[in-house]
């Protein structure tokens, strides 16, 4: 089975949050009830679906505790196949198509890219925000070849997603920024 078309959005976040720390079923649910990792399912119909899929793949590896409980509880943790299904995803460069199609996907990478380390993460920041001030200038050059010829409601779209898109890139600039800071112990953090 090809890794990529079996990583899908749900199992992505599963597979990073498994890596962060062992899960179960029920601390992955109470994950995505609690954080805007949500978005990508929190129900159990789908969440322990994913894990038996990633298991079968050989990329999480579910051990049971307490097994004579009368409710047997298991906790995933993640494999060196997972391990390197997961870093593989994360090292992927940020696209202008992931960046238009794909966005949540790609800052759900962002997430774990404590998994890679630092330089990694500078990495992927700096991607983002090369595409994002690529995609503004094209948008920039079609508002103005559109000019008098969109409806109020048109171009308005179009500003708000030349806006949208120059926010992230003003925040990947600032993440970078905090991520390059040297680290003084006596911030307080933000």
């Amino acid at each position: 089975m090809n890794d990529d078309i079996a990583l899908t959005p749900l199992r992505l976040a599963i597979l990073g949050l498994v890596a962060m720390t062992p899960q179960s079923g029920y601390d992955l649910k109470k994950v995505f009830d609690a954080t805007p990792m949500g978005h990508f399912s929190s129900s159990p119909g789908a969440i322990y679906p994913a894990l038996k899929g990633l298991e079968k793949l050989g990329w999480i590896r579910g051990r049971q505790e307490k097994p004579r409980s009368r409710r047997p509880r298991f906790v995933y943790t993640i494999t060196e196949r997972g391990d390197a299904v997961l870093r593989a995803e994360l090292s992927k460069p940020v696209t202008r198509e992931a960046l238009i199609w794909h966005f949540d996907l790609v800052m759900l990478r962002f997430a774990f890219m404590d998994r890679l380390g630092r330089p990694a993460a500078l990495q992927l920041l700096a991607q983002l925000r090369a595409e994002s001030e690529s995609y503004v200038r094209h948008l920039e050059q079609l508002r103005q070849e559109l000019q008098g010829q969109m409806s109020p409601c048109g171009r308005l779209a179009l500003e708000h997603g030349i806006q949208g898109f120059r926010g992230n890139a003003r925040w990947a600039a600032r993440a970078i920024n905090e991520l390059t800071e040297p680290v003084d112990e006596r911030k307080v953090s933000r």
